[in-house]
């Protein structure tokens, strides 16, 4: 989701993730036949992990025990959790600072544990709110392509929400393009391009055509 600040993007994805209610309407995952469920539901299973701009490791816990945290929340954090957590570990590239605490981490390493601590728990359904919107342009691009390798690996549903018009590019298979007063939808743009995507993607003409049209439905957002 993009779109320019004050239209709901992260609004909208604090409600997909049951943090806030809508007002009106209900939020469910799944198909319409009845077998469907709500974020509450999506909690309860451990099967909905969030990332944040911030990655609000707690700073007295080292990566292996904030990792631990969700798995402890909802009674899982038995040996089956602490085998998850040492192959995230690898997975992110934190197998050797499992016992690092995060002020001892860069922001990158950090963004690194909190996207393996989403994921500890198998979530059907991944969301991220400006998970490198703190990190520099060289970092953030480094992190959108370890992004794309963890997430193929994970089979999750992914959201996520970024100001970051190549990022979206990069990584979605569809941008939602988002308008402000009021907050809605003014446009779907669909990503036909083959995974994995290579670095070479950021400089392929294609890639900067759909950057020049997500930028032009933005300013006609603003």
């Amino acid at each position: 989701m993009v779109g320019p600040s004050g239209c709901g993007k992260s609004t909208l994805l604090r409600l997909v993730a049951g943090l806030d209610h809508p007002d009106e309407g209900t939020i469910r995952f799944g198909s319409h036949d009845g077998d469907s469920c709500t974020p509450d539901d999506l909690r309860r299973q451990g099967a909905l992990g969030m990332a944040f701009q911030d990655a609000a490791l707690l700073p007295w816990r080292d990566v292996r025990a904030n990792m631990a945290l969700p798995p402890e929340l909802i009674g899982r954090d038995g040996p089956q959790a602490r085998k998850r957590i040492e192959s995230l570990l690898a997975l992110v590239g934190l197998q050797n600072f499992g016992g690092a605490l995060p002020a001892a981490l860069s922001g990158g390493m950090c963004q690194h544990g909190a996207l393996a601590r989403a994921l500890v728990t198998h979530p059907r359904i991944l969301l991220l709110d400006e998970p490198f919107g703190a990190l520099d342009f060289v970092l953030r691009r480094e992190m959108v392509r370890e992004l794309q390798r963890i997430w193929l690996e994970s089979g999750a549903t992914a959201l996520m929400v970024t100001h970051g018009i190549d990022e979206a590019v990069f990584l979605a298979d569809t941008i939602v393009v988002m308008g402000r007063d009021p907050g809605r939808i003014i446009a779907t743009v669909e990503v036909d391009v083959p995974r994995p995507r290579p670095a070479g993607f950021f400089v392929d003409p294609f890639f900067h055509a759909l950057c020049d049209r997500i930028e032009r439905l933005l300013e006609s957002a603003s």
